[in-house]
């Protein structure tokens, strides 16, 4: 299998199917390791490869163009063109020539930290346990040459984001591999895309302050470039409070080349916020769900809260409000929240989400189906609030909010995961984008049993619960062209044969019941 998840590397990476492949080659050489523990020595070496590549690319231009005055042992000729520089003892090169070696696991922790040395912004981020005695180092020599032939080195392969690819993959597996700890900070790539095609950010200020890996950066940034924007357009502002979780996501902006502020460590956003004075364009975002250990006995005068003060026993109002404090005035946020939070009747919670309607905030609700998580079976839905429905980039939303009901959409990728299809997407956010007002968007309708546009009036009548499925009513059947004295004939025939049928098995059995002596 190793050898195999070599020749597919070598041979086309842009396939179908090479993440697999290659995860399953890294899986196997896993041991007796904890999925916990080997997440950071396998991302790790993949970051590592990922800037020694890009540092020795570089290096190959700037020692071609020697005679014109170009220093390729400059680390300032590197920062120019956002590439880290690496000193000679961390280079793949070095490692690769040395993956045999007893010494290779020392060798990489004394190149991380040289690494760190020599690139300020990477300062306590890369894992430096290679040495540990718990971690083979004939399985790590064998690892390095599994990522030595991830092919990087040309343009094409770079162009395809092979190893962001890779990384991004090997996230999910880690999530899945993990359980619920994994979860935590893996949101699946499905629901980020989502949240992202109906944001649509095309420009301004992107905050995630529940960011984990970073998967909604890492989204916006692709959206950007699919749609013919530059990534210059967009700045990315996040928060982390895991220092292990915000330390990969740090690694995951710096593989793509994407310089975000995620503030100097570490920290909670109830608690200390990094970015007070931030208003951002865009917030995405997902929360831990239903979080009761927030200590939100210490903030009950906070300004954040404008609406209502959260209960100490469940952050999610704590997070919507956040999220509300750091908008722009014209700014939107999209937001996974557990289901409960669309319905909730405890007093404050109710309370809360009754000010925010009325306040004339919420602009889209999505009910999303189950089984998307890898950590948690808990159903999820999408939010979407808007500071000011007429700010004049789309048409006038004041007093309205759309519904969509998308709990039958996608598909099962095994016994216990569900995912949603491109087209599964691109109809929730055409849906929300006609109905907003979109330029170049289709005209939209209510269409029973998935969308609907309600007043806040409607959301009154309800008792102010956002559930779509309280919306959107029933699906229209499909009209049956049948004529009902031709399908009546039918199905009559249908039945007298079988009954008929019915009687000569009743007959059978009395047959066999009287052989044995019974049935007299």
């Amino acid at each position: 299998m190793f050898e195999e998840s070599i020749k597919m590397a070598n041979g086309n990476g842009a396939n179908i199917g090479f993440e697999k492949e290659l995860w399953k080659a890294a899986d196997a050489l896993r041991s007796n390791m904890d999925a916990a523990e080997y997440k950071h020595v396998v991302l790790g070496l993949l970051f590592l490869k990922y800037i020694s590549d890009a540092f020795e690319e570089r290096y190959r231009i700037l020692d071609a163009e020697r005679a014109n005055g170009a220093d390729p042992e400059d680390p300032d000729e590197y920062l120019a063109k956002n590439v880290f520089w690496v000193p000679a003892e961390a280079r793949w090169s070095v490692f690769k020539a040395n993956a045999k070696q007893p010494k290779i696991g020392k060798m990489i922790d004394d190149g991380m930290m040289a690494i760190e040395k020599e690139n300020p912004a990477l300062k306590g981020v890369l894992p430096k346990d290679y040495a540990h005695p718990r971690l083979d180092k004939q399985r790590l020599g064998q690892l390095i040459d599994l990522v030595s032939d991830i092919g990087l080195g040309d343009k094409e392969n770079r162009s395809k984001d092979i190893l962001g690819r890779v990384y991004e993959y090997f996230l999910s597996q880690f999530a899945s591999a993990e359980g619920k700890r994994g979860g935590q900070f893996y949101t699946p790539q499905c629901i980020v895309r989502l949240l992202v095609e109906m944001l649509a950010p095309y420009k301004g200020r992107i905050f995630d302050p529940a960011c984990g890996s970073g998967g909604m950066f890492v989204q916006s940034e692709k959206f950007v470039e699919a749609h013919g924007g530059k990534i210059g357009d967009i700045s990315i502002y996040g928060q982390e409070s895991n220092h292990t979780t915000w330390r990969l996501a740090k690694m995951n902006l710096a593989i793509r080349g994407i310089d975000g502020n995620l503030g100097k460590e570490h920290a909670d956003s109830f608690h200390r916020d990094l970015h007070p004075d931030l208003k951002a364009d865009y917030v995405l975002a997902n929360p831990p769900f239903n979080d009761s250990d927030w200590q939100g006995n210490l903030l009950k005068d906070d300004k954040r809260w404008k609406f209502g003060t959260p209960p100490p026993s469940n952050a999610n109002f704590a997070w919507v409000q956040h999220f509300i404090h750091h908008l722009a005035p014209t700014g939107i946020a999209g937001f996974v929240l557990a289901n409960g939070s669309m319905s909730t009747t405890t007093t404050a919670e109710l309370e809360i989400r009754r000010n925010i309607i009325e306040a004339d905030l919420v602009d889209c609700m999505v009910a999303l189906p189950g089984q998307l998580f890898y950590s948690t079976q808990i159903p999820v839905c999408l939010w979407f609030v808007a500071r000011n429905k007429s700010n004049g980039k789309f048409r006038d939303r004041r007093g309205q909010t759309l519904f969509i009901d998308a709990r039958k959409l996608g598909s099962l990728v095994d016994r216990v995961h569900r995912e949603l299809s491109e087209e599964d997407i691109k109809q929730v956010a055409d849906t929300y984008h006609a109905w907003r007002g979109d330029p170049d968007s289709k005209t939209y309708e209510d269409i029973p049993g998935f969308c609907k546009s309600a007043t806040i009036e409607d959301i009154r009548g309800q008792n102010h619960i956002l559930t779509p499925g309280r919306y959107v009513g029933v699906a229209e059947l499909d009209e049956d062209e049948e004529p009902f004295e031709e399908k009546m004939d039918r199905l009559t025939a249908a039945l007298k044969k079988q009954m008929e049928k019915s009687d000569k098995l009743n007959k059978v059995i009395w047959e066999n019941l009287k052989d044995i002596g019974y049935g007299e």
